[in-house]
Formats: structure tokens, sequence, C-alpha cells
């Protein structure tokens, strides 16, 4: 970049800082007047106005949108709690506002891996999958030891490249609130018939001895985690129609 066009960018990221200070500084002082005389309490008044500077910062240096909400600092204090608070309900009153998707959204997009997206969204468009606890057989179920639980095939059904990984993968998804391993059973209960024919269930059945169980279980999406498929995991684009088929 030449002189020219250094001295451009100076000159627009200095516009830019100033229109930006100026506004920020005849509102925020305005909104400080506000409540300070609307009898809030001066720590929550401190600490939203800190709330309010570091959102001009940032939206400054391009790092966040000026509208968004603070995240919450893992010290945050009493007052900047309340003060976020009162953020939070004042927006839901205005009618003005819209949300798109839950603020966790993008949290949970940066804490899963590519397999467990794809499993996300096969769970949401099958529905409930079948899944199997393999246990040793005691007399009236007293003392029956559970050997392997939750086996099923889902990451294979998915697509998964590591289907190895099922456990993990399923425990993070579970630890992020979107999926659920129920003891309800599918609607089919032939489907277990597949799952129980896997190696991996013919293996634990062996190692759980003479005349083994297997309880029926479910894995499936919740609610959170159906409305987290439906705005962040878009459905796989419909297969382009055959150009040498001619309808009739």
């Amino acid at each position: 970049m030449g002189v020219g066009g250094l001295a451009r960018v100076a000159v627009t990221t200095w516009w830019r800082a100033t229109s930006w200070t100026v506004e920020t500084t005849v509102h925020g002082g305005a909104e400080l007047v506000r409540r300070a005389t609307s009898g809030e309490p001066p720590a929550v008044v401190a600490a939203r106005a800190g709330a309010d500077l570091r959102h001009f910062a940032q939206a400054l240096l391009g790092l966040e949108e000026p509208d968004r909400v603070d995240t919450v600092p893992p010290d945050a204090s009493t007052a900047e709690l309340q003060a976020m608070g009162a953020e939070l309900l004042r927006r839901s009153a205005d009618v003005g506002v819209t949300e798109e998707g839950h603020p966790a959204y993008a949290r949970i997009l940066s804490e899963i891996t590519p397999d467990e997206a794809r499993i996300m969204r096969f769970l949401y468009r099958e529905g409930p999958q079948p899944a199997v606890d393999v246990r040793t057989n005691r007399p009236f179920g007293v003392g029956s030891e559970l050997i392997e639980g939750g086996l099923n095939m889902v990451a294979e059904q998915a697509g998964c490249r590591h289907v190895d990984r099922i456990n993990p993968y399923l425990t993070n998804l579970s630890r992020l609130g979107l999926v659920e391993l129920s003891k309800e059973q599918v609607a089919n209960p032939n489907r277990y018939q597949l799952v129980e024919a896997q190696p991996k269930v013919t293996e634990a059945m062996k190692r759980a001895g003479r005349s083994p169980r297997t309880v029926h279980r479910s894995i499936h999406l919740n609610e959170f985690g159906e409305e987290f498929c439906r705005v962040c995991l878009p459905p796989e684009p419909a297969a382009a129609a055959d150009p040498t088929v001619v309808g009739g």
C-alpha cells in the first residue's frame, strides 16, 4: 500500500473514531443522567457505564457489534451481574428487539466437532435412534452388572469420519444440553435387531457371560437441540435433478 493509501486509511480510522466518540459521549452522558435520576444504585450505574464503555471500544476496533449484549466475565461483580440482568429485562420489553436464536448458539458451534455436527443434523432429520445396554443376567435383575451402555449405530448412519469416538461425541453433546440418552424405546422395536447384530454388541454380550440381557433405550435431541439444529445447521442441499431424465 502506498503513502496515499495509508493516509486514506488513517483519515478513515480517525473519522470513524471521532464519529463514534461524539455519538457515544452524547448518548452516554444523557443515559448516565437518566439512570442516576431514576434512583438506580450508584454501583449499578457505574457497572452499566463500564459495560457501555466496553461496547464502544469493541465496536470501534471491529471486535463486536455495538448492540450486542456483553458476555459475562468470570469475575463479574454483583453490580455488573445486576446491570446485565437489567439490560436483558429491558430488551425483553422492547418490541423493536428481534432475537435471532439463543445467545449460546455461537459458543456451542465453537465447542462441537464436524462429526458432532453431523450427528446433530442426523438426529434432527431422522428422529430418535435405538441404543442398547448390555447387562449380566441375574435372577429378578438383582445384582445385574452393566457391561456396555448406550451402544448404537448413530456414528455410522450419520456418516462420521471417526465412528469409534461416538461415546465422547455423545458425552459432549449431552454436556452442551443438546442430546439425551433416554430410557424410552423408539416406536418400532424391530429397529433394535440391527443394533444387536453389530460386532460391538455381540462382543459385549460374550463378556456378560451366560444368558446376557439387553435393555432397549434411545438417543434423541431435546427441544433445545432441535431448535439449535433448525437455526444453525441447515439441511443438506437437495440432489440436482438428472438433466437426462425428461418428465412425462
